[in-house]
């Protein structure tokens, strides 16, 4: 089998795609609370229908992730994954339409969901299905993991099936949201900064000469952590290439003066702030929760390192206490890649479009692959404006041509 050939097959069979998109978008799997029973029953039934051997591996009994594999053992190895969690729909009445509703209107599916990663999701799933169904011979094998809690971290996920040994793999493809004419070929590391400050607790009336806040303990501390933001990566060659096309798309994107900033800065945002007891009381503990972005090229290491000089600096120590989470550098794989050479091949030869290759300023399961040495992207049919919010949409051509791209990428790697 070709590439024109399951091309031809998809196109006969789209209508068959959409509506298995439109399903997975009515079932809700919202996370939190991160109840995905029923959308993991959908998929093991869909595999079922194609005959696609798979089993369930639950690192806890409320999280089930599916192992699906396909192909010839022993060759090389291509690993898709994909999460089935959205993140919650929230206020119904913002939204334009039914959160899960699954319609098409005006050329577009509609709801939590679709861009954030079910259509992703089911897409790729179905160039799968289609594969099998066909008697596509291959070269190598294709390992699905689909995991159910992305959207929380991949503590049982992504990270789990990575720490008992169940993905290995040559090429690693995630359908996360991209947009039809660019893949994520990189992205910043995570590093999560947890700190405790105590204080002395006294009658509110006596403050500062009585007692010590630690609520203006954290305050001091935490506009001198601000300077973390001027600690940026230095480039040269692929890597600065790369760099700044992705300045110029989020530019393109945000049209805010400054942003591309964040992709080679360490970006500092402090998410949650809790201290004290009562407004009248000398509050005597404070907790703050912030989301470091570390850049490519950058170790989490020296983020970590200027935040002790500046509690020492402060003389915090003896009243400070820092956990972090993560704490890992960007990741990335190269634009030669055999991987990232075939997308763009697809993409050239599909839709007649130059395939834009960009780090993206966030991050995701993906850093899993690449911190395990396998070449990986990120590519997904999307429409940026609703993920995350209300009216999230996606494009059924995308979704089409998504659904082609990965048939294209498993047939040029392993077929």
């Amino acid at each position: 089998m070709n590439t024109k050939q399951i091309w031809d097959i998809i196109d006969q069979q789209q209508e068959d795609l959409i509506r298995f998109c439109c399903d997975m978008i009515k079932i809700p799997s919202e996370n939190p609370p991160g109840d995905v029973e029923a959308v993991t029953k959908f998929i093991c039934d869909f595999l079922d229908s194609y005959h696609i051997p798979y089993e369930i591996v639950r690192p806890v009994p409320d999280r089930p992730n599916i192992l699906a594999t396909f192909g010839k053992k022993g060759g090389k190895r291509v690993v898709f994954n994909g999460h089935c969690d959205v993140v919650p729909a929230g206020d119904p009445a913002k939204w334009d339409f039914p959160p899960y509703s699954g319609e098409i209107r005006d050329g577009r599916i509609l709801g939590r969901g679709t861009s954030d990663m079910k259509c992703g999701l089911a897409s790729s799933l179905y160039a799968i299905a289609m594969l099998a169904k066909h008697n596509a011979e291959l070269q190598g094998e294709i390992l699905y993991t689909i995991v159910p809690d992305e959207e929380t971290g991949g503590y049982y996920g992504t990270q789990w099936l990575f720490e008992h040994g169940y993905i290995q793999g040559d090429w690693g493809i995630v359908p996360e949201p991209t947009g039809y004419d660019n893949i994520e070929v990189g992205q910043k590391g995570n590093l999560g900064i947890h700190i405790t400050m105590s204080g002395r607790s006294a009658h509110g009336s006596l403050a500062p000469y009585v007692g010590q806040s630690a609520v203006e303990r954290m305050m001091e501390l935490l506009q001198e952590l601000k300077v973390l933001r001027e600690i940026k990566g230095e480039y040269q060659g692929e890597i600065a290439q790369v760099m700044e096309v992705s300045k110029k798309a989020i530019q393109d994107i945000q049209k805010v003066p400054g942003v591309e900033n964040c992709l080679d800065h360490v970006t500092v945002n402090f998410g949650v702030i809790q201290g004290g007891t009562k407004y009248n009381m000398v509050a005597d503990s404070c907790e703050a929760d912030i989301d470091c972005r570390v850049p490519i090229g950058v170790p989490g290491e020296k983020v970590q390192q200027k935040v002790a000089e500046i509690i020492e600096k402060l003389g915090l120590q003896d009243c400070c206490k820092v956990e972090y989470r993560g704490g890992r550098t960007g990741n990335y794989c190269s634009i030669q890649d055999p991987l990232v050479v075939s997308a763009k091949r697809c993409a050239k030869e599909l839709m007649d479009v130059d395939l834009i290759c960009a780090y993206q300023w966030a991050s995701s399961d993906t850093r899993y692959f690449r911190e395990a040495g396998i070449s990986t992207i990120q590519y997904g049919p999307s429409n940026a404006e609703g993920i995350h919010t209300y009216n999230e949409t996606v494009d059924v051509k995308d979704v089409v041509n998504a659904c082609k791209m990965y048939a294209g990428m498993i047939l040029d790697l392993i077929g």
